[in-house]
This record gives structure tokens, sequence and C-alpha cells, in this order.
């Protein structure tokens, strides 16, 4: 099949090349409707524009994050900037999380200033604002830790969530505990399935039936761990272990158990994900499945890399680092 042209788009879309190339480019003079079919058109024909051939690198790699207080965050932020130090970069962060960000206008900014590849963390990022900013900025970007479904066109660095589910939950099961609870994290989140997928993969192995009502769906905080255990734990046949899905949750879960004098891992195992340094700060401290974040950053920034030096080179790639069981204090046999 020969590649698309931007006449293809321009035809699809019913405007001029030219208008095609100004939204392309990034230029004001079009209204939002003709942008949006030209891009709509762009997205239908997988149309890629070429990269111009002699562009100079600026040395830098910019990360876009959407929240920078968790601990979760600051250990990839310090991996990636550790990346980005060996492979020749600089790193420059921001905060889709600030209220005054706004997606248009940092593509502007990154069109004026440059930079070398973008490495995208984004929990909330919709198929359509990915897009835009690989179809404005023509430069490599990486999707860290994706979400949703997959686009075969962007290359992607993230973990193995199911393996890490499974690891979670057999862990529990081998335990002796039958009633496990899961606290995932939002419901649209492409980990947060693939996690409770291997939650119920565990419960198959060991030919239990796992009860839909100890399922719950939080927002990754200790704030949704604590409002979600606490319904578990309310429940006239509580469970007597929970996996949460990020280790801020399990501190929530801990926060509910004590509020009901009840004492992990004696009364009620937890099990987090992340291993971030909350883990050693918790009492006890607590079981979690580590998830690879320094080497997910390097993987991003050395994508990046080669696309710049072979530019048909990696686009596309898909990794999935191993996720690892870390057993500490907070399960115990029931």
């Amino acid at each position: 099949m020969r590649r698309a042209t931007l006449a293809d788009v321009a035809a699809a879309a019913g405007v001029s090349v030219p208008t095609v190339s100004k939204v392309l480019s990034g230029k004001k003079h079009v209204s939002a409707a003709t942008r949006d079919k030209v891009l709509e058109a762009v997205r239908a024909f997988g149309y890629e524009a070429p990269r111009p051939p002699s562009t100079p690198r600026v040395g830098l790699v910019d990360l876009l994050i959407d929240g920078l207080g968790s601990p979760w965050a600051q250990v990839l932020i310090r991996g990636a900037e550790k990346a980005a130090a060996r492979w020749g970069f600089s790193l420059v962060v921001t905060s889709s999380a600030r209220p005054d960000f706004d997606l248009r206008r940092w593509i502007g900014i990154m069109r004026k200033r440059g930079t070398d590849g973008i490495v995208l963390v984004l929990s909330r990022a919709n198929s359509e604002e990915i897009a835009a900013i690989s179809e404005l900025l023509h430069v490599p970007l990486v999707l860290l830790d994706p979400v949703g479904q997959r686009d075969p066109r962007m290359s992607t660095v993230g973990a193995t969530n199911w393996s890490g589910g499974v690891m979670a939950t057999t862990h529990l099961l081998e335990l002796g505990h039958t009633r496990v609870g899961f606290i995932g994290g939002p419901l649209d989140v492409q980990c947060t399935l693939d996690r409770y997928e291997g939650y119920l993969a565990a419960h198959r192995t060991f030919g239990i039936e796992p009860d839909p009502e100890l399922t719950r769906y939080g927002d990754f905080l200790v704030s949704g761990g604590k409002r979600h255990g606490g319904e578990l734990l309310d429940r006239d046949d509580p469970p007597t272990a929970i996996f949460a899905g990020s280790d801020l949750q399990a501190a929530g879960v801990y926060q509910a158990a004590a509020e009901r004098c009840l004492r992990v891992p004696d009364d009620l195992s937890v099990v987090g994900f992340d291993d971030s340094p909350l883990c050693e700060m918790l009492s006890p401290p607590l079981t979690t499945v580590r998830q690879p974040l320094d080497d997910m950053a390097n993987e991003a920034v050395r994508l990046i890399s080669e696309e710049l030096t072979h530019p048909r080179g990696p686009a596309g790639t898909r990794i999935e680092l191993a996720t690892t069981l870390i057993v500490r204090a907070s399960t115990a046999q029931r």
C-alpha cells in the first residue's frame, strides 16, 4: 500500500494542501472546525509527515507528567534525569496538573524553543491529545506507563502489570487468604485493567471464585485507598487481605484499618504496587510489586536517542519491563 500524501489528507478533509500544511505546522489563522477535520483525516490515513533531514539537536528532552507530588512521580523524574544525562540530554519537566496548564500553549512553547524528544506520562491524556502532540511537533515521542489502547505508531515503555497482579494475589492466596479485596485505580486506565486481570487469573489458578463485592476502583491516592478500604472493612464479611493498585492506596488502607482498630498484618494483610520510597516509611513496611521505574525512564530516553540517530528506527517500539514482588512485613499467614 502506498504511503499517504498531503494531497490525500487534503482531499479527505475537503481543504487545500497549504491548509493541511498550516495545521500540521501549528500555524494560526485556521479555524477550529477546519483543524479538527484535517487532524481526523491525518489519523484516518495514518499520515506521517517526513522529518526535516537536518534538524539540529538542541540537547533537551521534555518530560510531560500529570503530577509531581507522589513518591512514584519523584522516583520516575529522578530516573529520567539520570537517563537524559546518560544519553547526552538535559531534562525539562512540566506538570500538566498545574491549573494554568494549556496543551496548545505548551506545544507552541516546544515549537518555539525546540526539543529533541518528548516523554509523556499522562494518566488522563486521550488519543486525540497525544496524536496532536505527535503531529504538530514531529519529534520522537515515547509514552511511559501508557494508558488506554496502544497506538501502534507510538513507542511505549511500560511494566508487566498483569504479571504483577498475578504475583501480588498469588502471594496472598498462598498465605491462606481466600477473601482478597482489590482496590485498583480508575477503571479507564489500562494498568488498572491489567492488574485486575492478574488478580482474577491468580484466583483461577487456585480454584477460588473471587467475590465481586470485594472489588473497588479508586484514584491511586491515599484518600481513595482509605475510602474504599473502609468500605471493604465495614462489610459483614470483610476481606482478610487487600491488594491495592498503588503504594499510596495501600497507605490509605493502613489508615482505614487503624481507624477500625485492626492491625497490619495480624488482622489484615496488605500488598501495594510500585515499590516507592513510601514502602519503607510505613509501619509495618509494605509488601509491594516493584515497577523498575529507573529502567523504564532509561528505555524511554534511549528510544528517543535511537530515533534521532535512525529516523526510521524504533518508532512504534513496545517495551515491557518485568515487575517483581518485594515481600516485607505487611503480609502474614491467615
